[in-house]
C-alpha cells in the first residue's frame, strides 16, 4: 500500500519539485549577481529561496513517512535526497530526479541508455557548474586576497574544476569556497567516468553490431 501511495506522491510532486528547484536557483542567482537591487527585492528573493527549501523539506518528510523505514535506513537508501536537502549547492539537482521520472513514464525510458547518460551528464554539469560558480563567487569576491573577483572568474574556475584540469590561475581561499571545490572535483571525476564508460560501451556495441552483419568469411584476415 505504501508503494502505491509513494508512487502517487512522486507523480504529484514532479511539477512542484521542478518548479521549486528552478525558483531556488533563479532567486539565488539574482541575489548574488545583482547586489545593487533594493533591500526589499533581496528580501523577496530570500523568501523565495526559503519557500523552495520548504517544498524540499515537506517532500522529504512525506517520503520518510510513506517509506515505513527507520531513520538510519531511510538515510542510507535516500542519501541523495538528504544531501540535496542539506546542501544549497545541490538543490538544483532536484531537476535531475524530476527529469528521470518523466523519462520513465509509461513503464520505460524514452531515451536509450547511452543517450540518457549523455543527457543526464550534460544537465548535471550545467547545473553544478552554474550553482558552483554562484556559490564560490558569492563567498570569494569580497574576501581579502581572493583571486576570484568576478563571476566570469568563478565560471572559468568551475569549468576547469569539473573538467579535472585545475589550471591554478584562480582558486578559492574561503572555507565555503574550498568545500565547494571538493564537491565539484568529486562530481567532475564521477561524471567523467560515467560519460567515458558510456561512450566506450556505445562504440563496442556499434562495432559488434557491424561484425554481426558482416557475411561469413568476409571478416578481416579471412582467407
Amino acid at each position: 500500500m505504501n508503494d502505491s501511495r509513494q508512487e502517487l506522491w512522486d507523480r504529484r510532486m514532479d511539477l512542484p519539485l521542478g518548479t521549486a528547484s528552478a525558483v531556488y536557483l533563479a532567486a539565488y542567482a539574482v541575489h548574488v549577481l545583482a547586489p545593487g537591487l533594493p533591500h526589499a527585492w533581496h528580501t523577496v528573493l530570500l523568501a523565495a529561496m526559503a519557500a523552495a527549501w520548504a517544498v524540499f523539506l515537506v517532500d522529504y518528510t512525506v517520503r520518510y513517512r510513506l517509506s515505513g523505514l527507520g531513520p538510519w535506513r531511510f538515510l542510507r537508501t535516500h542519501w541523495l535526497d538528504t544531501v540535496v536537502l542539506v546542501l544549497p549547492l545541490l538543490r538544483p539537482l532536484r531537476i535531475f530526479s524530476v527529469y528521470d521520472r518523466i523519462q520513465r513514464r509509461r513503464g520505460r525510458p524514452r531515451l536509450s541508455l547511452h543517450a540518457r547518460v549523455m543527457a543526464y551528464a550534460g544537465l548535471t554539469v550545467t547545473l553544478l557548474g552554474f550553482a558552483g560558480s554562484l556559490t564560490v563567487y558569492h563567498h570569494e569576491h569580497t574576501a581579502p586576497g581572493a583571486s576570484i573577483l568576478t563571476f566570469g572568474d568563478a565560471v572559468w574556475w568551475a569549468c576547469a574544476t569539473l573538467a579535472t584540469v585545475g589550471y591554478g590561475d584562480v582558486s578559492p581561499i574561503t572555507p565555503i569556497g574550498r568545500l565547494t571545490a571538493v564537491g565539484l572535483m568529486a562530481c567532475g571525476l564521477a561524471l567523467l567516468g560515467a560519460v567515458t564508460g558510456s561512450f566506450s560501451s556505445w562504440l563496442i556495441q556499434l562495432f559488434t553490431r557491424d561484425e554481426d552483419k558482416r557475411p561469413p568469411g568476409d571478416s578481416p584476415g579471412a582467407s
